[in-house]
């Protein structure tokens, strides 16, 4: 039996980890097998890339084309060594993030092409399409709170992304809900400035309907 692909996806300080890592447990204690994973990274070859385009690991700036290509070259080997086959095998895929990242953050937030994004996205995921996403919602400027939380007040431990502008944030933010409002099949927009337990019970209910 096919297995089940959940995305997490949300602008910065969302909750997603948190939210992400709750669900893959929680289906475990309901006897699923879950592949928990996330984006970029995901295996050696996308941890390598993360370095570079989260991390800052070769110091460089990154023009936005090559930011898109890197992160659909860790896309592409994700798929191929840990979805696909975690799928094909009947588990649960549960990934923090994935190709509406790249959506959001290269086409809205870069503002590069969105058609030409989603034609990339498509290359590089092939028939690996999330059957359910969770768009952790969240103002821009509380996710930034979290963050701060997060990292003690230090904004020098922010990531490469994370130290953009806020205009590049917002872009990021209506960009989500754009793709929310492109693919409402799909996509569930979940109010995070909710209590985290609330939060994950509307996530476990929209997913006890996906496994029903």
């Amino acid at each position: 039996m096919k297995g089940r692909f959940i995305t997490f996806e949300g602008p910065e300080g969302s909750g997603k980890s948190t939210q992400s890592v709750r669900l893959a447990a929680r289906l475990v204690e309901a006897g699923y097998e879950v592949v928990a994973t996330r984006e970029p990274g995901g295996t050696p070859t996308g941890e390598l890339i993360r370095k570079i385009l989260q991390n800052d690991l070769t110091g460089e700036p990154i023009s936005a084309e090559a930011e898109i290509l890197l992160f659909a070259a860790s896309r592409a080997q994700h798929v191929f060594q840990v979805i696909r086959p975690a799928l094909a095998r009947g588990a649960w895929v549960i990934s923090d993030r994935f190709a509406d990242s790249t959506t959001a953050y290269q086409g809205y937030g870069r503002m590069l092409n969105i058609e030409k994004v989603l034609a990339i996205n498509e290359i590089a995921a092939g028939e690996a399409l999330p059957d359910l996403t969770f768009l952790l919602d969240i103002d821009v400027e509380a996710g930034f709170e979290r963050l701060r939380r997060r990292h003690a007040g230090n904004e020098c431990d922010f990531d490469r992304i994370e130290r953009e502008a806020t205009s590049f944030h917002e872009r990021v933010r209506l960009g989500y809900l754009e793709l929310a409002r492109r693919f409402p099949d799909r996509i569930r927009v979940v109010d995070t400035s909710e209590p985290e337990d609330l939060v994950h019970d509307r996530i476990w209910r929209e997913v006890r309907e996906l496994m029903s």
